[in-house]
């Protein structure tokens, strides 16, 4: 990296993966600061742990799984945060080495999975001067900021068309409406449904990461996307319904996927926008006592409100193109942390100068 000088290390030398505290969901206030789990923000607490900015890393769980927060957070006990252990380590680079590090490779405790802080360690890797590494994490971070702008784009458009959602099926204030009476609680024409009426709940099928081949179809489970394969069990568009874990999340797939057993699908011919956003509304219970979960029957008695044909296909008119922004922005996250994925063992190895 032209004049730049850079030493052999090791992780133990540089870093100190620190064991975060236990606080189970009874015991936390909703507050201002972050709860990190494994896999990300499980919640929010009224007082911090540690100080931001930080670094969290899955310890149990989603293990390996990095991330950065700018605020003052609460890493709980299926994690480490990671703190410099030399002054000359910046720590936005010491994040983005963290990410560099074949540490979901790393489980260990064949008894209680997870990964042991001594064999991250002894991981071997070349430290750059401070300048140098500032730098490095400016251009990475470039990357990350873009990819955190959509993500808030996403949300604030997906919230419009919640909102829009509102307006027409919980206020009734839907084009027209002025004209239309209210008969047993609903506009005249409308119905009022159960689940079971309007969609079929299709389980979805055990797809071991071990068994995944990498490839462009996205994985659901109950949390959202949790890996990729190159065959997809279901046709997208889709909807995709929480049944084990976070019973009751619901998400959306404009493209083919692969449910897995933790979760109900609704296929294609059944899934419209007006369905996804009614779902989320709806009060999901786990109700499985033995192996809690969504009991697929209680599902199905859920009642939901139909509105007219012409109610119906006006809506989805108006929240289509919301959507497509939405699926643009995240296609372009997606090309986003391939370019920084593949910049980073390059910068982090030297490989290109800075």
């Amino acid at each position: 990296m032209g004049s730049v000088s850079w030493v052999e290390t090791s992780i133990g030398e540089t870093l100190v993966f620190n064991y975060g505290k236990s606080l189970p969901d009874r015991n936390r206030n909703d507050g201002e600061f972050s709860v990190y789990g494994s896999g990300g923000v499980v919640g929010s607490h009224d007082r911090a742990l540690v100080t931001g900015p930080g670094i969290v890393v899955g310890r149990k769980g989603t293990i390996g799984a990095t991330h950065w927060t700018e605020s003052d957070f609460f890493p709980i006990d299926t994690t480490y945060f990671v703190t410099p252990k030399r002054a000359d380590v910046d720590l936005r680079y010491a994040y983005f080495l963290v990410k560099s590090l074949p540490l979901a490779s790393m489980n260990s405790d064949a008894a209680v999975p997870g990964l042991n802080r001594e064999n991250a360690y002894r991981l071997k890797i070349k430290l750059p001067e401070l300048e140098a590494q500032q730098s490095i994490a400016a251009i990475l971070a470039t990357y990350d900021d873009l990819i955190e702008n959509n993500r808030r784009r996403i949300a604030l458009l997906e919230e419009a068309a919640r909102q829009l959602y509102k307006e027409w099926f919980v206020r009734f204030r839907f084009p027209g409406h002025e004209h239309v009476k209210i008969i047993d609680g609903v506009p005249e024409g409308w119905k009022c449904r159960t689940l079971r009426d309007v969609a079929t709940l299709h389980y979805g099928k055990a797809l071991k990461e071990e068994t995944r081949t990498p490839g462009d179809v996205p994985v659901y489970g109950s949390s959202g996307i949790v890996g990729s394969h190159d065959k997809a069990l279901v046709s997208g568009p889709g909807i995709i319904l929480g049944r084990k874990g976070n019973v009751g999340s619901v998400r959306w797939s404009h493209s083919d996927f692969f449910p897995i057993d933790t979760v109900y699908f609704i296929v294609s011919e059944q899934s419209n926008f007006h369905l996804y956003l009614t779902l989320q509304q709806m009060q999901f219970m786990s109700t499985d006592v033995a192996v809690p979960g969504l009991n697929r029957d209680f599902a199905y008695s859920r009642f939901l409100v139909r509105p007219s044909n012409v109610v119906g296909a006006r809506f989805e008119e108006e929240v289509t193109p919301i959507f497509l922004q939405m699926q643009k922005l995240t296609d372009w996250n997606e090309k986003l942390a391939k370019a920084r994925d593949l910049l980073l063992p390059k910068l982090m190895s030297g490989a290109i100068a800075v």
